[in-house]
């Protein structure tokens, strides 16, 4: 396992989780339940979609090299617009709708087993094709690493879940998150145009 591809993966991952709705989501949850619980069932709705995303990271690196890295590079760049054209008020939003949407169905009395499940619905239903569930697979394809990439990114995103529970309200104060949007899309556009010049290389 290369710790230089698992930083790598843990820095884009982190980034690109950061503006993201699953970390309103997961801070809406943090204010209305134990931080811990709703940080246990998030956890493992993430876990779930890192391997899930490295398996197909895993299966586009059998394809030929150019043509990998063509795709890669393609869906970069897709990231990339995503960031920098999109909206962050409408994801914030509905970040936010979708885990009061949550709440209104759980039960009054919130156990341990309900709040950790209900975290884990609401993330893992909120980042089916979310950026950095493409950016993983993407990486697990360039790099031909997935464990390193599935440490990394599963890192990144545990990281950006324990601050979204314990310390979201007070992050989205200080920190703009357009701009942490902004510099995410443009390190995706540069990762996308190494792809391209490896993809013409090979």
């Amino acid at each position: 396992m290369s710790l230089a591809v698992a930083a790598i993966a843990f820095g884009i991952v982190f980034l690109a989780e950061l503006p993201d709705k699953s970390m309103i989501a997961s801070l809406v949850l943090g204010t209305r339940y134990r931080p811990l619980y709703v940080w246990l069932g998030a956890a493992a709705a993430f876990a779930v979609h890192v391997v899930i995303a490295v398996s197909v990271g895993g299966a586009l690196a059998l394809l030929p090299r150019r043509l990998v890295e063509g795709i890669v590079a393609a869906l970069f760049f897709a990231g990339a617009a995503l960031l920098l054209l999109g909206r962050e008020e409408d994801e914030e939003q509905a970040g936010v709708d979708e885990a009061a949407a949550g709440l209104a169905k759980a039960v009054a009395a919130p156990t341990v087993w309900r709040v950790v499940s209900l975290s884990f619905v609401v993330i893992f239903v909120g980042e089916w094709g979310d950026i950095t569930q493409i950016a993983t697979a993407n990486l697990a394809a360039k790099y031909h690493d997935p464990v390193a990439v599935g440490v990394g990114a599963v890192l990144g995103l545990w990281a950006v879940l324990a601050i979204g529970v314990v310390a979201g309200a007070k992050l989205v104060e200080r920190v703009p998150l357009a701009i942490v949007r902004r510099i995410t899309g443009v390190v995706l556009a540069g990762l996308g145009v190494v792809s391209v010049v490896a993809a013409a290389r090979s």
